[in-house]
């Protein structure tokens, strides 16, 4: 007999229609599908849309020759990285592998898949590379026409930190250059724009991805408990989406954004359990590493 919280959830996602992406709620895949497959790759982007994730949410660093990758870290980490030789990418050593500092031909060198990770038993192995994020978009894009898919929206994370900006980072207003650039040749081709989503944890790529475009939706990731009032003080304006760790959400932090006209979608909601949480709170969406198991939900 399923439960209330199932037949509301069925409803929303039923419900759904992509002339905005983020009504009336966003099941994201994190990095794809952490959980299941290896994290930030094409099979497992393919796996998440599968599985019917409303959102496909990355994260892009930026190589030597300019080029947008997606990985979560701006070197090759030990959790799940091996050198060109197959041996592991040690902790110690991990970082000195900069991709800032490297070509795009340079990353293809590494596997981030064949030793699967120890915190994830039920990601299947595989040979993988870091991709490109046009080659992300393309083969996702390709995938859901041919099989006759809805389109699937897109959150992209700029990894970004003041203190390793010009070492680890281009500084904020090239990364918004080179990501727009981008992000405008995809809309050319798929019509895009209207399901993008900009993340950040740094305000500054935020700041200056909104001086090149007013209408892309922007999403505010947060990590402390500094209020809502405080980084909307911090950016200038109000973004569209406030997204912490769903450990600092209360019903009155919901309560607050919705009442700036902020949607509340939430990282990283692993088990049944917080996700009906969540829901139960009045969240408009949540990122997850299971999206098989938020599927359980409906």
């Amino acid at each position: 007999m399923r439960t209330l919280i199932t037949i509301i959830i069925t409803a929303l996602l039923t419900a759904c229609t992509f002339e905005d992406t983020m009504k009336p709620f966003d099941l994201q895949g994190h990095r794809g599908a952490r959980g299941l497959l290896p994290e930030n790759t094409i099979p497992g982007f393919l796996h998440a849309v599968d599985l019917g994730v409303n959102t496909l949410e990355f994260d892009i660093v930026v190589t030597k020759d300019q080029k947008l990758l997606v990985s979560h870290e701006p070197w090759f980490h030990h959790n799940i990285s091996s050198k060109p030789g197959g041996t592991p990418v040690t902790e110690e050593e991990q970082m000195s592998y900069n991709i800032f500092e490297m070509t795009y031909d340079e990353t293809q060198q590494f596997d981030v898949g064949k030793r699967g990770h120890t915190l994830f038993p039920k990601q299947e192995p595989m040979e993988v590379n870091k991709p490109l994020f046009l080659d992300v978009i393309r083969t996702v894009e390709t995938y859901t026409e041919n099989k006759n898919l809805s389109p699937v929206a897109y959150n992209i994370e700029t990894k970004s930190s003041p203190d390793l900006y010009g070492i680890y980072y281009p500084y904020p207003e090239t990364f918004a250059q080179l990501l727009y650039q981008e992000l405008s040749l995809l809309d050319e081709e798929f019509d895009l724009f209207e399901r993008i989503i900009i993340q950040s944890f740094d305000p500054a790529t935020l700041i200056e991805f909104k001086k090149l475009n007013q209408d892309i939706k922007l999403a505010m990731l947060v990590a402390d408990e500094r209020s809502v009032d405080t980084y909307v003080s911090l950016l200038g304006f109000t973004p569209d989406i406030w997204s912490p760790n769903f450990r600092l959400l209360t019903p009155e932090v919901i309560s607050n954004a919705h009442a700036l006209g902020m949607k509340v979608i939430p990282w990283t909601v692993n088990t049944v359990d917080d996700m009906h949480g969540q829901l139960e709170m009045g969240v408009d969406g949540f990122i997850t590493d299971y999206p098989d198991s938020a599927a359980v939900l409906r």
